[in-house]
């Protein structure tokens, strides 16, 4: 795993900064990018011109599927993390894994993250078109209704704006290029802002 924490700046008499995970396959770890141009590094930065004092940590995994991120959901998020952005369910898509599958996992990841009393923003996926429209159906409905019976702030879709945009997309059309990472990441800010503000309330800042 290509791990990377990216720290952002913050004036030493702020409060302890919120500390993020971003638990996710190779649209989070930076597939073909550099570790300061993938998502968690230019979130934080993003982050940081707002002024939130966080840290946000890179357990991306390129690869992975739901089930493998709940494999290891305990030693990605370690103690003492406050909030993670749950990016996983690509890969369950492409390999046209059962829809049933990929939800029990995320249920799980969701499930214990706040069981933990860690804040979640789940960011949602859709199922490519060539999966015919009956996975699709089963697959597309696992964020929003996760989301919703869990009480958890949903990001409809993680390459909004990004996915099909040979522009914003390295050769293989799949994993974004840098400039598509900073427009995920400014489209997906808002929805971690209210997980910052979530993330506080939990513990009291």
């Amino acid at each position: 795993m290509a791990l990377y924490a990216a720290l952002a700046l913050f004036p030493s008499w702020a409060a302890e900064p919120v500390r993020i995970v971003a638990l996710g396959d190779s649209l989070t770890a930076g597939y073909g990018l550099p570790a300061e141009a993938a998502f968690p590094a230019r979130l934080a930065r993003a982050l940081a011109a707002k002024g939130h004092a966080v840290t946000v940590e890179n357990a991306g995994v390129s690869g992975d599927t739901a089930s493998g991120g709940l494999a290891r959901l305990d030693w990605s998020v370690p103690e003492g993390t406050d909030a993670v952005i749950v990016e996983l369910g690509a890969n369950d898509a492409l390999r046209g894994i059962d829809p049933r599958a990929t939800r029990g996992a995320l249920d799980e990841i969701v499930r214990r993250l706040k069981a933990r009393g860690i804040a979640v923003l789940l960011a949602g996926m859709r199922a490519p078109p060539n999966m015919g429209e009956d996975y699709a159906r089963a697959f597309d409905a696992i964020y929003p209704e996760l989301a919703a019976a869990h009480r958890i702030p949903l990001y409809p879709f993680f390459l909004d704006g990004v996915a099909a945009d040979r522009t914003l997309n390295q050769g293989d059309g799949i994993h974004p290029t840098a400039a598509g990472v900073e427009a995920i990441v400014a489209g997906i800010l808002p929805k971690v802002e209210e997980l910052i503000a979530q993330a506080q309330a939990k513990r009291g800042t």
